[in-house]
């Protein structure tokens, strides 16, 4: 495949995960008042300073006809960027994606950036919209919130972390 091409399929690929669970679902988020999870970020950063980590992460679950399934982003929004100038590290669940439900991978995001934020000893702000586990992926989903909630303490008391929580939120 020529490298134009392939810059075109990358873009189209981009395109396509930029609008999380699609079109019907962002227009059902706006029909009810809400931004949606990458207007959130973007709400709060300053202007352009948003860079988004693992945007082609995927879920890996095969079990309940989950294969062939697929969650932009697997239902979660990482990365970093500056809020009046300073650095900080940003998550944010996508609930147009299978209600923001958290499966394993959409853990692993999380705690990548919570990683990051302790490590570069900067605050971290989570924009919490989500149905809850992903009962599909059972004790795995399970685990990853066990993973979530162990670096918030080991962040507590070293680096500020911020919590939004917005309704519907398990």
């Amino acid at each position: 495949m020529p490298l134009d091409d392939k810059i075109l399929d990358l873009e189209e690929r981009m395109k396509k995960l930029f609008l999380g669970g699609g079109e019907k679902a962002i227009a059902k988020q706006k029909s009810s008042g809400k931004l949606t999870a990458r207007e959130r970020i973007v709400a709060i950063l300053d202007e352009g300073s948003f860079h988004e980590y693992d945007i082609f992460v995927e879920h890996s679950c095969n079990d309940f006809g989950m294969q062939g399934k697929e969650f932009a982003g697997d239902g979660v929004i990482i990365g970093t960027g500056t809020v009046h100038g300073k650095p900080i590290a940003i998550f944010a669940q996508d609930f147009t994606v299978a209600g923001g439900s958290l499966g394993f991978m959409h853990a692993s995001k999380i705690t990548k950036i919570m990683d990051y934020a302790l490590n570069m000893k900067i605050p971290l702000i989570g924009i919490n919209n989500s149905g809850g586990a992903r009962i599909q992926e059972g004790v795995n989903a399970l685990a990853g919130y066990g993973e979530i909630f162990y670096r918030n303490t080991l962040a507590s008391g070293v680096i500020p972390q911020i919590s939004v929580i917005l309704v519907p939120c398990a």
